[in-house]
C-alpha cells in the first residue's frame, strides 16, 4: 500500500516506514510504529484532528486497549478520558470503503454505553458523526462537530461546561 487516500480531514505529517515489505505509520499516542492499513489510516488522521483543531490532550488518550464490558473482553479505537479519570468519548473508526449506516452506529452506542461515555464518535475518514448520550432517557442526539476539549470539564463528568 504505497498510497492512502485522501480523507474528509486536515492533512497532517506523519512518520512512515516500510519494513519487511510492510508500511508501517508512527503512532504517537502508542509510541511505536504500527501496520498501515486503511483503518489505521483514518485512526492516526482522526488523532491528529482531535489533538490539533479540537485540542484534546494526547495524555488523556488510550488507542486499541482491551477493557471488560459486562463480564465480556472487548477493544476500543480510541478512548479519550477526563482529567478526573472517566471515560468521556469513544471513537470507531472504519476503512474509507466501509460504508457507516445507522444501523452501525446504533451497534456502535449500544456497546458503548456500558462504558456510560458522553460522546460518540465514528468516521470513515470521508464522513463523521458524533453524538452524545442520554443515559436517563437511554438514546443519543447528533451533535452538529466534535466539541472543542474543555480544561475546565465538570470534575462529575457530566461533560463539557
Amino acid at each position: 500500500m504505497n498510497r492512502m487516500d485522501k480523507l474528509n480531514l486536515p492533512e497532517y505529517a506523519f512518520r512512515t516506514k516500510t519494513e519487511d515489505g510492510r508500511r508501517l505509520i508512527f503512532d504517537a499516542i502508542r509510541k511505536k510504529y504500527i501496520i498501515l492499513t486503511p483503518e489505521e489510516w483514518v485512526r492516526q488522521n482522526f488523532i491528529q484532528y482531535l489533538i490539533k483543531e479540537k485540542k484534546y490532550p494526547e495524555s488523556l488518550m488510550a488507542v486499541e486497549k482491551q477493557i471488560m464490558v459486562n463480564q465480556q473482553q472487548r477493544r476500543f479505537d480510541l478512548l479519550i478520558y477526563l482529567r478526573n479519570g472517566q471515560p468521556h468519548l469513544i471513537a470507531e473508526f472504519k476503512a474509507p470503503n466501509v460504508k457507516i449506516t445507522q444501523d452501525t452506529f446504533d451497534q456502535v452506542v449500544r456497546y458503548n454505553m456500558a462504558l456510560r461515555v458522553e460522546r460518540v464518535v465514528v468516521s470513515n475518514g470521508l464522513q463523521h458523526f458524533a453524538c452524545e448520550i442520554d443515559y436517563v432517557n437511554n438514546n443519543y442526539s447528533f451533535l452538529h462537530e466534535i466539541p472543542q476539549f474543555c480544561e475546565r470539564c465538570r470534575v462529575d463528568g457530566t461533560g463539557f461546561s
